[in-house]
């Protein structure tokens, strides 16, 4: 672990690699897991504002599950957590071509919402949480259903934070991914240096 700020990261945020495979995978990590994805409090408000702007891209069921459960159900933790599909897909994923995908993010994609989309999907598999005291940890999660996405990263030799740049910067800022390239390259020394 190394820490930045009020933050604790995994060294494996570092070391190990990662790049999301969507063709091998077809994005069952929206489909396979026993709850739906985290989300914060803030973020319930923005899928019942832009309800009407990403709702299109879902499937009926999904429509039917957010009429029914709500943008959130509290999971066995206590967390807030999407809702589901019959206890697996998440009721904001819809199928095209054998892929599954967010509807948020696509109407998002097409400027049609001004919400992304999670960001604990953003940022998978980097896991957040946030301690009593305000700071966070910053977690590696591994899943077996990611093993492409591993295998991947190993190929084109991109570490977990390299990948995710886009949403570490949307949610920790620019400064603090730069110390994360910053705490490798100490890293990377450290280790020739033995």
């Amino acid at each position: 672990m190394i820490e930045i700020d009020d933050k604790i990261v995994s060294i494996d945020l570092l070391r190990e690699c990662f790049v999301c495979d969507l063709q091998k995978c077809k994005g069952i990590c929206c489909v396979e897991g026993d709850a739906g994805a985290p989300l914060d409090i803030e973020e319930v408000d923005l899928l019942e504002e832009e309800y009407e702007n990403y709702a299109p891209y879902m499937t009926e069921e999904g429509r039917r599950e957010v009429q029914r459960q709500g943008f959130m159900v509290v999971d066995a933790d206590g967390d807030y957590t999407t809702p589901l599909v019959d206890n697996a897909a998440c009721a904001y994923a819809f199928e095209e071509n054998g892929t599954t995908f967010c509807a948020i993010e696509r109407a998002y994609r097409e400027g049609k919402c001004s919400f992304l989309k999670p960001i604990s999907c953003h940022l998978y598999p980097i896991r957040v949480k946030q301690f009593r005291n305000g700071s966070y940890g910053l977690n590696y999660h591994r899943w077996a259903v990611c093993r492409d996405a591993v295998e991947c990263g190993r190929k084109l030799g991109v570490p977990v934070y390299k990948a995710l740049k886009e949403p570490i910067v949307r949610r920790f800022g620019e400064e603090f991914y730069k110390a994360l390239e910053c705490a490798e390259e100490m890293i990377k020394e450290q280790e020739n240096n033995e």
